[in-house]
């Protein structure tokens, strides 16, 4: 038998001047969020690129995000086996 699982990511941006924040909200479907912040500062010689810019404050986010759910699986290993977990990306 087969089980599908869906999870959601849902990123949203805020932008002053060179500065680009993401906000990512991870949704399990056991009811579990985590939510991780990326932020990424232009320099001021680079051209103006919105895209870019979110890009990478995106990637900094669901880096964080990873982390986060590797931290999470750890746990729920270590409550099962009751030995310690190493888990890495």
């Amino acid at each position: 038998m087969e089980t599908i699982v869906k999870c959601n990511v849902e990123i949203e941006f805020r932008e002053a001047g060179a500065l680009t924040q993401a906000a990512a909200v991870l949704r399990m479907q056991d009811g579990t969020e985590l939510t991780a912040h990326g932020v990424t500062n232009r320099h001021p010689d680079d051209p103006g690129q919105q895209r870019v810019g979110e890009e990478v404050a995106a990637a900094r986010a669901l880096h964080g995000l990873v982390e986060q759910l590797l931290e999470k699986a750890g746990v729920d290993i270590e409550e099962v086996t009751h030995t310690p977990a190493h888990l890495t990306h």
